[in-house]
């Protein structure tokens, strides 16, 4: 189950990966990366402008064992977060 918009924005991430303009598969490759910094319990969110981020960032969190939290489009980009869990 993933949060709503509301809960999301109010969720505050505790780092925010940009990969805005940059085309699969850069996204993931950009969250993949910064992961290694994120505390566990801590929260991502990673912004994307490329839509297939949508399919990829929940894929790999299931396959990483995070938690993937949801998405919402904030003004023609993705907002995607997700929850570092190990």
């Amino acid at each position: 189950m993933t949060a709503t918009i509301e809960e999301l924005k109010a969720l505050g991430a505790d780092l925010v990966v940009d990969a805005r303009g940059v085309s699969c598969p850069g996204p993931i490759l950009a969250a993949k990366k910064a992961i290694g910094g994120l505390a566990v319990g801590g929260v991502m969110e990673v912004q994307a402008t490329d839509s297939g981020t949508l399919k990829d960032i929940p894929a790999w969190t299931k396959k990483m064992g995070h938690e993937y939290l949801g998405s919402y489009d904030d003004s023609g980009y993705l907002c995607l977060f997700l929850r570092k869990m190990k």
